[in-house]
């Protein structure tokens, strides 16, 4: 059977569904309560119809009535009503007279009308199920969603709660669904007597409502772009952490690769959302200085912005819910800080009921992976090398060092440097969990504690996470309080960057006969006076770095109902973070060497950064329904908020042993050094207001408008109005598509339009700010010099959004395909603009310039298979973005500021150039035809792209490519089979490309003084007429160091396997029989599994990459 929706009856259920998502109750189903009996009764209708299908007869009474069709269509496809002339006749009137020599029948229950053959009323059995449905407060609920599972039937409660349902099938199961609510099925047979259904309240139920963390929208009127994030989809994809889990989710959210730093614990990923729009500033450029927090998005916990450290340590069994917002539609609402989009995280919400324990135990491992390091040579190959590339030819200076390595290596010494700072770390993370309550009173508590140890040794990361909340509610009013405490301690390995290691002759061992460290090793291409560190020096000398930090969150809201449909809430929350880092230097270490005075022998240097936010924000809501065809949805909020920042750092010196480390055992500070810091207060205030129209179900519009003010910017541009509309068309609520293509579930249009901002400067780029100087006195005073030009008329960079897409859900939902177009144009974006000599400074900060970032996206979730019966689940989930960015313009004065750098040329290091029309992800270098095969010298282009040339010069730099991939995508399946969940994640990137160092650094510009690639034996050159992708090692072409070119800059094209997740939940039937528990699972997980990649280089340079297995299993009672 076929169920044929209309704008009446289930159209009604569902704009019942959607006005709950904001909480709200609806004030009246009906003015009045009336039976499906006495409505069947008291309907007339007047017809004309000629000639026409019997399903059109069926369309003209849907359509000026609240009466559904349900009836099989190839059943009655051929049917045709020759005449139907009636003038105030009633449903059955006129189903007599359509129906009569048809071999059909009807049967009418509660405003449903279901057309079955004449025999089947005889034959088919069906039993009636009634029951009411309230919450715990034994409110009844009208406007639940009542339907049976496998099957279009459905009904709703009404205004008492009541419901009344007739099913074709004597038993079954039954689904109860209300937003703001959690859904319930519930078994039923033909003995099934009336039911009493108590739901259990949702607060934060992602699948029908936008959370943007100060507004929730109902998603089906929504305009915007978002994506919304379970507890369990987390749980599903998770991969090392929460950030990485929810790039596996999203590809448009993207992990800037750090091919670097690997997988350290202690450093946090450079996240983009749709692209970047700030511009680093000349002084960052010249210095090569990076600024990812610029164009990272903004995080949202339960109100508050939090920073990326403190989202990173987050457990994910924390979280209830994340809302990925991307565009104006709902990023507006943060006026001057929703430029790079918003990911609003809502934690655990109150469960009332009986005590509820729950306890997940996890082992964390970290094993390297070193699996691109295999081309390094072994000792005997690296010393045929040498002596292949006449390093050991002056036999006068360096024969006893020769005949010390070739002993070595006939010795068959070939020492394994990787293996000494790598480990196998293995963790724990611990989760428990406490809620329950009464009908008024609600309680939650959570503590969780994790440790993280690195792959490279004593590198860890602990974290301890406690909450605690309390909730209570009455008819009217609903408060909850909660409180967050989060404490971090984590460490860097002591034994330095992985590439040092990496860069060990393995003919050289790290300690000596007796045990003790070689702290230094000499070679004849560095000579005697230049020799090669023993990277375990700091170790063994007792250097280390350590950093922790201490967060807290107290936050109370209120929210008392005014009426059913309209409410008014306010919070008050404090935040506080206090963040330490220190580091020490033995007063033996060799940095002191030629030290004589004991008070300057050794160091200890720590920074304090202290943070307090404090919050109020306040607002009214109001949603409600008229005439069952207008859906009103308003709400409007102010906030005040400010931020205290307080930094100090300071160094010690003067320690008497590597063994007193205490900075309370120092004895004098640096001779050019003294304590620095600098106390900032920014100041934000902000009114929004929203308004959501949503018509017969079909058309829907939405309006925000922000009015938000900083005391961070210009005295002249405090405050700016920031606002974003849109409109949509829910095209499968159309008779058209409900009638001929009944395939179609939903398809929904929509187009936004916004704009937004990103203050992503200091409040002291805006301000005049003065520093204190100690070389220069007046008067017996030290003096107060102007460090900053202030620019009063500095303002936000502006962002403005358009954004328009289609959802559709195709054969019961099998199939959902979501597509995302969005253009981005960031004007005012913030750089350098010259100033007159005379004013003493040559720049200051100014809104010049503007950045494109276009792309699209797509999302495709198919249900392969599902047997309920069997309980057999199989999902395949893929999701792809294609971004471009562009700079459009860039004023002259940053041109200028940059020719001077631009006339110079790194050594062997990453070029980065703004040039209008490419990306601030621009890849700019040397073009060139080759290696000479004569000579062995690299051959390069000019500039115009015919003239050769030996000379390497900044006028010939050319743009190579992109580092940003054209397209970066996810590819997810899941199998479901009773308790047993299996889901293998991979990651797909395809058009960027890469400056690949490895061969730059360790095959064109191979330093013999360490170890090498093998590749140098392979391509490098070697005599007159080779044809060779290496140059010369030969004499001084060898110290003409290549720079960036073409031959170097490859393509990045990347298959990974993310993530593999395997998770048994036991039966709780067999739990109930065997145990006291109310749930158990166990679950393993494996990330970062493998890495394929069309460009062959080492990956984690400084700090290797790892493969991350976990265990855990956890359990209720």
């Amino acid at each position: 059977m076929k169920k044929k929706c209309n704008s009446g009856g289930l159209m009604k259920i569902r704009l019942r569904k959607t006005l709950l998502v904001m909480k709200f109750v609806l004030f009246f189903l009906l003015s009045v309560s009336v039976s499906a009996a006495s409505y069947s009764q008291n309907a007339r209708f007047t017809l004309a119809l000629e000639n026409v299908a019997l399903t059109d007869v069926f369309s003209t009474i849907r359509k000026s009535s609240e009466f559904t069709f349900i009836y099989n269509m190839d059943d009655v496809r051929n049917i045709r009503v020759k005449s139907i002339r009636v003038h105030e006749a009633t449903i059955e009137e006129i189903l007599n007279e359509v129906l009569r020599n048809t071999g059909f029948v009807y049967k009418i229950e509660d405003h449903v009308v279901v057309i079955q053959p004449q025999d089947m009323k005889e034959e088919k059995k069906s039993v009636r199920i009634k029951g009411w449905v309230h919450d715990k407060g034994k409110q009844p609920l009208p406007g639940v969603t009542v339907r049976m599972v496998g099957i279009s039937l459905g009904t709703a409660t009404n205004a008492q709660g009541w419901f009344a349902i007739d099913l074709p099938e004597t038993k079954g199961e039954l689904e109860f669904s209300f937003v703001g609510y959690k859904k319930q099925k519930i078994a039923f047979t033909e003995k099934t007597d009336t039911l009493r259904i108590v739901m259990e309240e949702d607060f934060q139920q992602v699948e029908e409502v936008v959370v943007t963390g100060i507004f929730n929208k109902p998603k089906e009127s929504f305009t915007g772009a978002v994506t919304a994030v379970t507890k369990e989809d987390l749980k599903m994809h998770y991969s090392r952490n929460l950030l990485q889990t929810l790039a596996n989710i999203d590809p448009s959210l993207r992990i800037v690769q750090n091919n670097e730093m690997g997988s350290d614990p202690n450093t946090l990923p450079e996240i983009r959302l749709r692209g970047s729009s700030t511009m680093l500033d000349v002084v960052d450029l010249k210095n090569g200085t990076a600024r990812p927090e610029a164009n990272q998005p903004l995080f949202i916990m339960d109100g508050f912005e939090v920073d990326l450290e403190r989202v990173n340590d987050l457990n994910e069994n924390e979280i209830e819910s994340i809302t990925i917002l991307k565009d104006a539609s709902a990023t507006s609402v943060y006026g001057s800080r929703g430029a790079n989009g918003v990911i609003v995280i809502t934690t655990n919400r109150f469960q009332a009921g009986a005590l509820r324990v729950s306890y997940e135990g996890r082992v964390n491992i970290e094993i390297p992976d070193l699996s691109t390091y295999d081309n390094l040579m072994n000792a005997g190959e690296k010393f045929e090398v040498e002596k292949k590339y006449g390093v050991w030819d002056d036999m006068d200076n360096y024969g006893a060092l020769y005949d010390e390595v070739a002993n070595a290596v006939e010795r068959g010494v070939n020492y394994d440097w990787l293996k000494i700072p790598t480990r196998t770390g293995v963790g724990q993370t611990h989760i428990l969990r406490l809620t329950g309550g009464s009908e008024a009173w609600s309680f939650d508590l959570n503590l969780s504690y994790q440790s993280t140890l690195g792959a490279m040794k004593e590198s860890e990361r602990k974290n301890f996470n406690g909450s605690m909340g309390l909730g209570y509610r009455t008819e009217k009013w609903n408060i909850r309080q909660s409180l967050s405490v989060a404490t971090n301690k984590n460490q860097d390995s002591p034994y330095g960057m992985f590439s040092n290691y990496v860069r060990m002759n393995r003919y050289w061992v790290p300690y000596d006969e007796n045990g003790k460290i070689i702290q230094e090793y000499y070679h004849p291409v560095n000579g005697f006076y230049n020799p090669t560190s023993n990277p375990l020096y700091d170790k063994d000398m007792g250097v280390w770095n350590q950093t922790e930090y201490f967060y807290v969150r107290n936050n109370t809201q209120a929210r008392y109902d005014i009426t059913p449909s309209f409410q008014a809430n306010l919070s008050f929350g404090l935040n506080r973070k206090v963040t330490m880092s220190s580091t020490f230097y033995p007063p033996d270490h060799k940095r002191f060497d030629g030290v004589a005075v004991l008070e300057q022998r050794g160091s200890y240097a720590s920074g304090e950064r202290k943070e307090i936010e404090w919050k109020v924000q306040g607002g009214l809501n109001y949603a409600k329904t008229y005439n069952d065809k207008h859906m009103l949805t308003m709400a409007l909020s102010g906030e005040l908020s400010e931020t205290q920042t307080d930094y100090i750092n300071w160094t010690g010196t003067g320690f008497m042993s590597a063994n007193i480390d205490h900075p309370g055992m120092a004895l004098g500070y640096p001779s050019t050094g003294r304590p620095m810091g600098e106390k900032t207060v920014v100041r934000r205030a902000s009114v929004s207001a929203f308004i959501n129209y949503y018509y017969g179900q079909r058309y829907f519009a939405d309006i925000s408008v922000t009015y938000n003010g900083a005391s961070s910017f210009g005295k002249n541009s405090r405050f700016s109005p920031y606002y974003a509309f849109g409109g949509g068309w829910i095209v499968s609520n159309e008779s058209f598509i409900v009638d001929n293509l009944p395939f179609i579930n939903n398809l929904r249009l929509r187009y936004s339009f916004g704009v937004v901002g990103n203050m992503s400067f200091a409040p002291s780029v805006a301000m005049e700010v003065f520093e204190r100087n100690t070389n220069s006195s007046y008067l017996g005073q030290y003096i107060w010099t102007m460090n900053t030009f202030a620019n009063s008329n500095l303002k936000r960079q502006n962002t403005y959004q358009h954004s328009t897409g289609f959802d559709l859900s195709l054969f019961n939902n099998r199939l959902s395909i979501t597509f995302n177009y969005y253009n981005y144009l960031t004007n005012n974006s913030l750089t350098d603009m010259n100033l007159p000599i005379s004013h003493g400074f040559t720049t200051v900060k100014g809104n010049v310039g503007k950045i494109r970032n276009e792309g699209f996206e797509w999302s495709f979730n198919l249900t392969a298979y599902k047997n309920d019966e069997k309980d057999i689940k199989w999902y395949v989930n893929a999701n792809f973005n294609k971004h471009r960015n562009t700079i459009v313009k860039l004023s002259e004065g940053f041109k200028k500021q940059t020719e001077l750098h631009n006339l110079t040329l790194g050594n062997a290091a990453d070029i980065m150039r703004y040039k209008e029309g490419h990306s601030l992800d621009a890849i700019y270098g040397l073009r060139t035809v080759g290696v000479e095969p004569i000579s062995g010298r690299r051959i390069f282009l000019k500039k115009d792209g015919v003239t050769t040339t030996l000379e390497q010069t900044a006028e010939d730099l050319v743009y190579l490519g992109d580092t940003q991939p054209k397209v970066n995508g996810t590819l997810s399946t899941t199998f479901a089979w009773k308790g047993l969940d299996v889901t293998v994640g991979f990651g797909v990137k395809w058009g960027g490309k890469q400056i690949n160092y490895t061969e730059l650094n360790r095959g064109e510009n191979a330093d013999l003084a360490v170890n090498l690639d093998r590749r140098v034996i392979k391509y490098g050159w070697d005599e007159r007429g080779d044809k060779a992708r290496y140059k010369n090692l030969y004499g001084a072409t060898a110290r003409n160091n290549t720079n960036i070119c073409d031959a170097f800059v490859q393509k990045d094209n990347v298959f990974s396997c993310n993530n593999i997740n395997i998770r048994y939940q036991f039966p709780k039937d067999w739990l109930k029989k065997v145990t006291r528990l109310e749930s158990l699972s166990i679950a393993a997980s494996l990330s970062d599994i493998f890495y394929f990649s069309t460009i062959e280089r080492e990956r984690g340079t400084a700090y290797p990459f790892s493969i991350n297995p976990n265990f855990s299993v956890s359990c209720t009672f």
